[in-house]
């Protein structure tokens, strides 16, 4: 299916990275199996790797790239992807008009660049998103996943895992690719939780999360100072707030969050 007499040329700026092993790509491409009736967009297909397995299982694929050449190169090569390329900044997009019916699955080998923000993009999507896989580097893989207690563990590590169950799959070396990048790679599947409302303020939430572990070396007593300005001395005296943010368990979040808001109803 693909033509590697015309192969596009890898843009550093776009951090491409493209991958040359079939037998992963076939991988990748069956972590979406878990949900095999979604239709699909896939992020950044390039030259259509991943691309080939997941049209092979007879999906609805539709793909979106912003790199003018590869979007050429797919035209040329997967005619029966014909209207369902769309050219452009997955980041700007507007994902209700790419996929304008029911739910869908997101995948890719995602830029490493961009990869924290395309997950963060995922949560404003994530009523209409019960799966996302795909590959990225093996340290913000790892991040994401990271339970309670783990020293990677961060703000996004949180935020998803309030709505999705996440699993890290395997771990892809650098040999794989051209060009090589010059860490590994790691796949990751999110599925979607039971969740459907956290109880609490979620944009307070986010900000209590945000704020944690943006001094993460500190207690919670001293990175939530400013939320906790207002509070009641007694709150504030509370064990929880003895601990770091890497400790904690989303639900523990969530408390934290209440906790603040009943404060200042007081």
């Amino acid at each position: 299916m693909l033509q590697p007499m015309k192969q596009v040329r890898a843009k550093k700026a776009l951090g491409q990275h493209f991958l040359t092993d079939l037998s992963i790509a076939r991988r990748i491409a069956s972590t979406v199996d878990v949900l095999p009736e979604l239709p699909v967009l896939e992020v950044g297909p390039g030259m259509g790797v991943l691309t080939q397995y997941l049209l092979a299982d007879g999906r609805d694929v539709r793909v979106v790239e912003i790199d003018s050449e590869s979007v050429d190169y797919l035209h040329a090569n997967y005619p029966q992807l014909d209207g369902s390329i769309i050219h452009g900044d997955f980041l700007q997009m507007d994902l209700g008009a790419v996929m304008p019916e029911g739910e869908f699955a997101i995948t890719g080998n995602y830029p490493y660049n961009i990869s924290s923000q395309i997950f963060f993009k995922l949560l404003e999507y994530r009523d209409r998103v019960p799966l996302c896989t795909g590959m990225l580097q093996r340290e913000v893989a790892e991040r994401l996943a990271a339970p309670a207690g783990g020293r990677t563990r961060g703000i996004l590590s949180v935020l998803l895992q309030a709505w999705y169950d996440i699993e890290y799959l395997f771990t892809v070396d650098e040999h794989v690719f051209s060009p090589p990048p010059k860490v590994k790679s790691g796949v990751i599947r999110l599925r979607r939780n039971g969740v459907t409302e956290l109880g609490c303020d979620e944009r307070l939430f986010k900000t209590v999360v945000k704020s944690a572990f943006g001094q993460r070396r500190k207690t919670l007593r001293n990175s939530l100072k400013p939320l906790l300005a207002t509070a009641d001395a007694s709150l504030t005296g509370e064990p929880i707030f003895n601990r770091r943010p890497e400790q904690l368990e989303v639900g523990e979040f969530i408390e934290i969050t209440n906790k603040i808001t009943a404060s200042r109803q007081q």
